[in-house]
C-alpha cells in the first residue's frame, strides 16, 4: 500500500466512471452507425493506451457525443473500412502536433468557437436521436433533421410501434433528469447506467416491441483497415481527417483546462495530453474502431468519485475489456430507443444555454461567433461551420485590435491639435480620414501621433497623402509628431 497509497480512492473511482463510461461508449457507437462493440474498444483504449500515457493525470478519454455527428457523415460518405484510416491519420498528426509543442496554441482557440462547435454537434445530435427514440430514420444533413422532425412527429403519431419506442426514449431522458434529484446514496449508480436498466426491465416486463442494440461480439466487430481501404481513399477524404483531428485536439484540451480546475493534483501538460491523445487513435485506427476525445462527463465523475492519480482511469480500461470480453451478450438487452435518449440528453448538455445570455450582455462580438459558429454547423456542415468560426474569431480580434481614438481640440484660434491613440491600421482609416478631411481647411493642423501604439503603411501613406492636400491650398503645412518610438520631434509634411 506504500507504493499505491491512493489505491483505495482510485480503485472506486474506476468503478463509478466505468459506470458511466458503459452506456456512452455503446450509446455513441449507435449514434454513429457502427457496431456498439466498438465503443467499447475506444473507451478500452482510452484506459488501457491514453490513460497510461503522461499528460492529464485524472482526465478519461473515449468515445465522445461531441463526435457522434462527424463519424456518422463520414461513414455515410466513405464506408466503415475508411472510418479506421481516417482515425489512424487524425492520431498520426495528433502525435506530430505534440511533438512540435503544438498543442499549447489550442489554447489560443477563442472559448466562444469551441463553444459554439459543441452547441452546433448538441443540436444535430438531438435532432437525430429524436428520430431514433421514436425508431425512425433521420434524414442526412443537420437542417434536414430539424426542418423534419413536425413531419416525423405526425409519422410518429400514427403508428402505436413509434409511440411506444418514443414513450421510451422520453422516459429514459426522464430517469436521467430526476436521478440527480434523488438522495446522494442513490446517485451512487450513475443516471445513464439507471435508465439503461430501467429501460430493460420494462422491455423485458412488457414485452415492448422496439428494436434493441445488434451484437457482433468483440473479436467479430474489431476489423482493421486492409491494403483495399486505403486503395479507395481520395483527396476529398483529407478535409475530413483535418476536421477529425481539429475537433479532436480542441476538445481534448478544453475538457482537460476545465478538469484542472475541479482538483488540485498536476496541472496538465498540453503537449504530452495531445501526443497521448494521438498515441490513443493511431491505435483505435488500426482496430477500425471510433475515435477518441477526452470526455468531460466521466472526467468530471472521476474527480468527484476521489480519484488521485492515472490509476482510476487505466482500471476503468480494464473494466470495460472485462465486461467485452465476458459479457458481450448483455448489450443485446440494451433498447435502442433507450440510448437514443442518452445521447439527446448528452446532446441538450453540450449546448452552454446558461453562458449565452451573459455572454450577450458583456461580450456581444463572442456570443455571436458562438451563434454563428453553430448555426453554420447544422446549416452546412461540421468542417466548414468550425471554419466560419475562426474567421470569425480572427476578424473579431483584427478589429478589436485595430481600435483607435481620434481627440480634436480647437480652441477656436491658432492651430486645430488632433491627438491619435491606438492602434491605426487600415481597418479604421475610413474612420480617421473621415475625421481629419472634416476639419476646415482653411486653418492649421497639428496632428500628434505619439499616442499610438502602431501605425501601418496603409494609415502612414493615408495620412502623408491628406496631410500634403491639406497643405497645398496654402494653409500652414501640418506638423506631425511621429510615434513615440521615433524621436519626438515636429516635421514638415
Amino acid at each position: 500500500m506504500t507504493k499505491f497509497p491512493h489505491l483505495r480512492q482510485d480503485f472506486t473511482a474506476s468503478l463509478v466512471v466505468f459506470l458511466v463510461a458503459l452506456p456512452l461508449c455503446v450509446g455513441v457507437a449507435v449514434a454513429s452507425g457502427v457496431p456498439a462493440e466498438l465503443g467499447l474498444v475506444t473507451g478500452i483504449v482510452g484506459g488501457l493506451v491514453t490513460g497510461f500515457l503522461p499528460g492529464s493525470s485524472l482526465q478519461v478519454s473515449g468515445p465522445a457525443a461531441g463526435l457522434t455527428v462527424l463519424v456518422f457523415e463520414a461513414v455515410q460518405e466513405y464506408g466503415l473500412p475508411a472510418l479506421g484510416i481516417i482515425v489512424l491519420a487524425a492520431g498520426l498528426l495528433q502525435l506530430i502536433m505534440g511533438a512540435l509543442k503544438l498543442g499549447r496554441w489550442f489554447r489560443a482557440i477563442s472559448v466562444s468557437v469551441v463553444e459554439g462547435m459543441l452547441a452546433g454537434i448538441g443540436l444535430v445530435l438531438i435532432a437525430g436521436q429524436l428520430y431514433a427514440t421514436a425508431g425512425l430514420k433521420a434524414p442526412a444533413s443537420g437542417i434536414d433533421k430539424i426542418l423534419g422532425l413536425p413531419g416525423a412527429a405526425v409519422d410518429a403519431a400514427g403508428s402505436t410501434a413509434a409511440l411506444t419506442s418514443l414513450v421510451l426514449g422520453a422516459a429514459t431522458i426522464a430517469v436521467m433528469v430526476l436521478w440527480k434529484k434523488l438522495p446522494k446514496q442513490a446517485q451512487a449508480v450513475p443516471g445513464a447506467l439507471a435508465a439503461v436498466i430501467l429501460a430493460i426491465a420494462a422491455t423485458a416486463v412488457f414485452d415492448l416491441p422496439v428494436a434493441t442494440v445488434e451484437v457482433k461480439g468483440l473479436l467479430g466487430s474489431i476489423q482493421p483497415p486492409g491494403l483495399d481501404a486505403f486503395g479507395g481513399v481520395g483527396v476529398g477524404i483529407i478535409g475530413t481527417i483535418i476536421a477529425f483531428t481539429l475537433i479532436a485536439s480542441a476538445e481534448s484540451l478544453f475538457s482537460a483546462a476545465a478538469v484542472d480546475r475541479l482538483h488540485d493534483g498536476p496541472r496538465t501538460q498540453y503537449d504530452k495530453e495531445l501526443m497521448a491523445q494521438g498515441a490513443g487513435n493511431t491505435l483505435c485506427g488500426v482496430l477500425g474502431a471510433l475515435p477518441m476525445t477526452a470526455v468531460i462527463v466521466r472526467s468530471s465523475a472521476n474527480v468527484s468519485a476521489g480519484a488521485r492519480t492515472k490509476a482510476s482511469r487505466v482500471m476503468h480500461g480494464v473494466w470495460l475489456l472485462l465486461f467485452a470480453a465476458l459479457l458481450p451478450s448483455t448489450l443485446a438487452l440494451i433498447p435502442l430507443p433507450a440510448l437514443a435518449g442518452i445521447l439527446v440528453h448528452a446532446g441538450f448538455k453540450l449546448i452552454p444555454f446558461q453562458k449565452i445570455v451573459p455572454l450577450w450582455r458583456e461580450h456581444r462580438g463572442e456570443a455571436l461567433i458562438l451563434v454563428v459558429t453553430a448555426v453554420s454547423i447544422v446549416a452546412v456542415n461540421m468542417f466548414e461551420g468550425v471554419l466560419i468560426g475562426l474567421a470569425l474569431s480572427v476578424v473579431k480580434t483584427a478589429w478589436e485590435a485595430s481600435h483607435v481614438k481620434m481627440e480634436i481640440i480647437d480652441k477656436g484660434a491658432g492651430p486645430i491639435q488632433a491627438y491619435l491613440s491606438g492602434n491605426a491600421t487600415f481597418l479604421r482609416l475610413p474612420k480617421i480620414l473621415d475625421s481629419l478631411e472634416s476639419l476646415p481647411q482653411d486653418r492649421p493642423v497639428e496632428l500628434d501621433l505619439s499616442g499610438l501604439h502602431h501605425l501601418d503603411h496603409a494609415c502612414r501613406t493615408a495620412l502623408e497623402n491628406w496631410a500634403a492636400r491639406h497643405s497645398a491650398t496654402g494653409t500652414e503645412p501640418v506638423k506631425v509628431t511621429e510615434l513615440e518610438e521615433a524621436p519626438a520631434e515636429k516635421v514638415t509634411a
